[in-house]
């Protein structure tokens, strides 16, 4: 990558952390008036909380995402439809998260407008971007229109306690931006990456435990949005690997969750305190100590899938996808046990 494309990627970054933060900053008197979060039977804290920082975030990352994108030589791609789908998508499920932050939608209407908003990215994503060619376009656009919806949802329900989505997201960005970097992402999912890693980046300080601001519905849900396009363009990229394991605790941790509340037949659309990380919280452990052993976890998840991409062979793909699948595990083990135990 020439020095000019990479000092504009620093500014991009730079130019969302700077907007994330100021925005909070101003924000901060009308959160804590009238977007405040109450302590209840499931809440992770004890006192009320202004929550929607969310907001500074999406409106951080995607300011800065269309600089980017025109900055970089994207904006072609930008132009496309695609990233303006992107862009409506991201704001139309802000939108509902906003909402829900004040006032909690009904189940179904939340599901509507979530596969509305993925629906019309992927209406706007070319045909011949795939993930699976062999298998027939509409099939694996279906599987893509529940995946799309499952990581949305996934990422809102993993929210739970202070800095987690900031472990999560800016490791799993950070991989992403140094394959765009070594020249294995397009410049478009590149720009949008190191606009959502310098807006979390700001918005991390306020949501350091225990936490004077949180993310909200406003913000979870869209970021879901924004790490599975990315992680799409990863896996159409031909790096399909690399796509698993940068979110694969998110995906354990949600997905064993799920099975076990189903199968206990416990309501799964219902708000609950029973993740893995929850658990942990219970069994002894700090929120720092469960959010660094999270991040510390993603680091190594990213520094095996920068691997599958620059190693590309089936040998290394089973290795790193054992060796990653072997360290979710055992998280999830020791968090499950409990500290004390």
């Amino acid at each position: 990558m020439a020095s000019a494309e990479s000092a504009i990627l620093a500014v991009v970054a730079v130019l969302a952390g700077l907007l994330s933060a100021a925005l909070i900053v101003v924000l901060m008197p009308w959160l804590k008036a009238y977007a405040l979060a109450r302590p209840n039977a499931r809440s992770s804290h004890r006192e009320p909380t202004p929550q929607g920082g969310g907001i500074a975030v999406i409106v951080a990352t995607l300011a800065a995402a269309w600089l980017g994108a025109f900055l970089a030589g994207a904006a072609g791609a930008a132009a496309s439809g695609e990233f303006l789908a992107l862009t409506i998508a991201v704001l139309a499920l802000a939108a509902t998260g906003a909402v829900d932050d004040m006032r909690p939608l009904p189940v179904g209407l939340r599901l509507v407008l979530q596969c509305a908003a993925v629906g019309l990215l992927l209406a706007f994503i070319p045909a011949e971007a795939r993930i699976i060619p062999d298998l027939p376009w509409w099939i694996e656009r279906a599987g893509l229109l529940i995946g799309g919806v499952w990581f949305v949802n996934l990422t809102n329900f993993m929210d739970g306690i202070d800095w987690m989505t900031v472990a999560e997201t800016v490791p799993i960005v950070g991989a992403i931006i140094l394959l765009g970097i070594l020249g294995f992402m397009p410049a478009l999912p590149l720009a949008v990456a190191v606009a959502l890693f310098g807006a979390v980046i700001g918005f991390a300080p306020f949501n350091k435990p225990v936490a004077r601001l949180f993310l909200g519905d406003v913000g979870s849900l869209p970021i879901g949005l924004l790490l599975a396009w990315l992680l799409f363009h990863v896996a159409a990229s031909g790096h399909l690997a690399a796509a698993i394991l940068l979110p694969l605790y998110y995906l354990a941790d949600s997905a064993l969750t799920l099975l076990r509340r189903a199968r206990a037949r416990e309501p799964i659309w219902q708000a609950h305190r029973s993740h893995f990380y929850q658990r942990a919280t219970d069994g002894g452990f700090s929120v720092n100590a469960i959010v660094l052993r999270v991040f510390l976890l993603n680091l190594a998840l990213g520094a095996l899938a920068v691997i599958t991409v620059v190693r590309p062979h089936g040998s290394v793909f089973v290795a790193t996808l054992g060796v990653g699948a072997a360290l979710v595990g055992m998280l999830l083990a020791s968090f499950e046990r409990g500290r004390n135990a």
